[in-house]
């Protein structure tokens, strides 16, 4: 008798730290709203960011971002950082030309990403002085403190197209891990990669 209960006090010990840990998590997690980074990531998922990368942006991570102009936190992808010159190129046969020229020198590529394929269709160009769209696509350099990020969603997304340059300060931090909140993973779907590009660009 006296196991048993040693058993069932184990069992409800074991539960209490369960559901402590999950609280944890949640507190300390980021609840996904929306679809503008589908199919990565899918409304009421909550993300872990590394700690102490508050600050930091890396190209192609997906970070949260604390927007100016709404005050609420943005989960996007970094695509250009400071210097880099970024354009976005609309076509009918080809919505979604993001180029990129690292650092302002060297050829233009283009940044490309399987989740933007199935999603691009209504796509404007880019970009005005502040990153935001434009009528024709134009070659812009990413100031100094600031970097250009999108939605892995591009046709449902409020991003640098919308608000322009994100503001490296106001980035909270880069997102390590993805749960609901229990299991986490690493895994944040296909990363965009450089190639290159098939025209002059803009």
């Amino acid at each position: 008798m006296n196991a048993r209960r040693a058993v069932l006090a184990a069992l409800g010990g074991l539960a209490v730290l369960c559901l402590l840990a999950t609280v944890a998590l949640t507190a300390l997690s980021v609840k996904v709203e929306g679809s503008s980074m589908a199919p990565t990531l899918h409304d009421g998922e909550r993300l872990f960011a590394v700690p102490g990368s508050a600050g930091e942006v890396r190209r192609f991570d997906v970070v949260l971002l604390r927007s100016r102009h709404q005050n609420a936190l943005l989960v996007k992808r970094v695509i250009g950082l400071p210097g880099d010159r970024i354009a976005i190129v609309s076509t009918a046969e080809d919505p979604f030309q993001v180029l990129l020229q690292e650092g302002g020198r060297g050829p233009v590529r283009r940044v490309t990403a399987g989740q933007w394929a199935a999603q691009a269709r209504r796509t404007g160009n880019c970009c005005a002085a502040d990153g935001t769209r434009s009528v024709r696509a134009v070659l812009r350099t990413v100031p100094d403190g600031r970097f250009f990020y999108l939605g892995d969603n591009p046709d449902l997304s409020d991003d640098s197209r919308a608000y322009g340059w994100g503001e490296i300060a106001r980035v909270e931090g880069r997102v390590g891990l993805r749960g609901s909140p229990l299991p986490v993973s690493r895994e944040l779907g296909d990363r965009p990669v450089l190639e290159e590009s098939p025209g002059p660009g803009p």
